[in-house]
């Protein structure tokens, strides 16, 4: 019987065992997940402008087995270029959806932001990593290889007009508006935008550019601006004519795309043309860089309706054997150089043999040039001379400070009067070698008038000096007042009752004639001193041109405008110190 009991009970334990084994088999498989298999639409890639907005590329991946809802599932896509093992990669993430795309534009503008050229195929590298939506179970898939080539994404470009015409009296005025859209949306980068033009029809071969600048997308333009890309795009000027423009982009990295091409009817017109002197004198004379057009001095611009535009002059000091050329703008496009007095486009140097003032006068129309002495005198009735020009000079000339800039002083008598540069009267023939004479209707500070009304008559007679000063090439004026008095000013006079730097009690210097002063006085030892034309502050003055040399017996050169003050000599003593206004130079024995 016991042993009967024992069977049955082992039976039973070996029942309980197997049922027990096999409902654990039944229960759920709790997985960790694994990695997924990346697959691409396709491996190469050639997208183009048209494809900026389409799909090009579709990723799809294997399901990662995790034990969770798709909802908890995480994929982030990893794009970078081969042989960086995702150092630097761009990032897409995606849940629930086991695939992504991408359109020619997304690529194109992960392209540009590493850099590549456009046009260029580029090997990128593709992998999926795979997660929770915790980030925990991450698993990397298989790394999958694309070839992808950049394309060019430029801007849309519109232009406000389609035909414009302007004219000199209203070239400030506005003409045209262009407008374009960003290049290559999406990128991160600086991008650098440029309005080029070209005659239409010749396919920008050659075209002229004007810079805009980063992360601008439009540009006014006057009737003058637009009047210069017809010019330089060939139209004649009074002519009229088709203009193309687009925008060249550029990105930091110096991808470049080309917008659309838009056309302007341009009715063009004659505009101010600006001639330069660039030579071998520059340096040295202060007049900016050697052979440098842009630091070069402007010559004059000759108003008058029947030579605008085809006159040009300068007065101006030359050393010994300078070389020189005239160019039209500030560049060497365009330059003239000739012999004999012809001018001829691009021709040999022109020069001068001696040191001196130079007045040299361009003719454009006529391809003609005159280089002869610069000099500025007085003329008519109430001057000594007269109304005879040969009795001018030397004795009523003026002094040349500067180019362009003459300064003088003569006794006047109540009656008409001018300024002139040569002695003889002009013959109409406005020519580049004619005589040029001055006058004005207005007063002190009033533009000139070349070989036409006389300066307004003297009323009262006396001494004055006047000024003729064509610094401003666009505003030729004249100055003129009273010289009854220079007073040696500063804080170098040893003399009892003169105060420092105080015009009332400082001592007036002795007139002698043709523009000269003098005064003998004793003189404090490296001390500053300055001369002024009057009894207070505000009167015109001259001031030092040489350096603030202390050299006796020397003629040292003067300025009237921003000069450093004078400095005494370095020995304390009595001096006789001679200002002469028309050698611009002050001496000190």
């Amino acid at each position: 019987m016991r042993k009967i009991f024992n069977s049955l009970l082992i039976v039973m334990v070996l029942t309980f065992f197997l049922t027990a084994c096999e409902k654990i088999a039944d229960l759920p498989n709790h997985n960790l997940g694994n990695p997924v298999t990346l697959t691409p639409s396709t491996t190469t890639l050639t997208p183009q402008i048209a494809d900026s907005s389409k799909t090009v590329l579709t990723l799809n991946w294997t399901y990662p087995n995790y034990a969770t809802d798709t909802a908890n599932m995480k994929y982030i896509v990893e794009i970078d270029s081969t042989g960086r093992n995702f150092a630097k990669e761009v990032t897409k993430t995606i849940t629930k959806n086991l695939s992504t795309t991408y359109t020619g534009r997304d690529l194109n503008t992960i392209l540009l932001n590493y850099g590549y050229s456009l046009g260029s195929p580029v090997k990128l590298d593709v992998r999926v990593t795979s997660s929770y939506a915790n980030n925990n179970e991450r698993y990397v898939s298989n790394v999958v290889k694309l070839t992808v080539t950049p394309y060019s994404d430029p801007s849309k470009l519109t232009s406000e007009n389609t035909s414009v015409s302007g004219t000199l009296a209203t070239a400030t005025q506005h003409s045209n508006t262009f407008t374009w859209s960003t290049a290559f949306p999406g990128y991160g980068g600086t991008i650098n935008y440029f309005l080029q033009y070209d005659s239409a029809s010749k396919n920008f071969v050659t075209p002229q550019e004007i810079p805009i600048g980063a992360s601008v997308y439009t540009t006014s333009m006057t009737q003058a601006d637009i009047n210069n890309t017809g010019i330089n795009s060939g139209i004649p000027m009074g002519n009229s004519g088709k203009v193309e423009y687009r925008i060249r982009a550029v990105t930091a990295a110096g991808a470049t795309a080309y917008s659309n091409v838009v056309n302007v009817l341009i009715q063009t017109y004659i505009p101010i043309l600006r001639f330069y002197l660039p030579g071998s004198y520059q340096a040295s004379t202060g007049n900016g860089v050697d052979w440098d057009p842009p630091t070069a001095p402007e010559l004059i611009r000759d108003l008058r309706s029947s030579v605008f535009n085809k006159l040009y002059y300068i007065y101006i000091y030359l050393p010994a054997g300078a070389e020189f050329k005239v160019t039209q703008g500030r560049a060497w496009d365009v330059n003239y150089g000739g012999s004999a007095g012809t001018l001829s486009s691009g021709g040999a140097n022109l020069s001068v043999a001696t040191a001196g003032v130079y007045r040299i006068t361009l003719d454009v129309a006529k391809m003609k040039y005159d280089i002869r002495q610069g000099r500025m005198g007085f003329v008519g009735g109430a001057t000594g001379a007269g109304w005879n020009p040969p009795n001018v000079f030397p004795t009523y000339a003026l002094g040349a400070p500067a180019t362009d800039l003459f300064v003088g002083l003569t006794d006047f008598v109540t009656d008409g009067w001018k300024l002139i540069d040569s002695s003889d009267w002009n013959d109409g023939s406005n020519s580049a070698g004619e005589t040029r004479s001055y006058g004005s209707n207005g007063g002190d500070g009033s533009p000139v008038d070349i070989n036409g009304a006389n300066f307004p008559n003297i009323t009262t007679a006396g001494r004055y000096r006047v000024i003729w000063d064509g610094r401003d090439v666009n505003n030729v004026k004249y100055f003129i007042s009273p010289a009854t008095e220079m007073r040696l000013v500063g804080d170098g006079i040893n003399q009892v009752g003169v105060n420092d730097w105080d015009p009332p009690t400082s001592p007036q210097m002795t007139y002698m004639g043709n523009g000269v002063w003098t005064i003998t006085i004793a003189l404090k030892a490296s001390k500053d001193i300055k001369f002024l034309a009057g009894n207070a502050w505000g009167a015109f003055d001259y001031e030092d041109n040489s350096g603030q040399s202390q050299a006796t017996g020397v003629a040292k050169k003067i300025k009237w405008e921003g000069g450093d003050n004078f400095k005494t000599p370095t020995a304390a003593g009595t001096y006789t110190i001679t200002l002469d206004e028309k050698a611009q130079t002050v001496t000190i024995n």
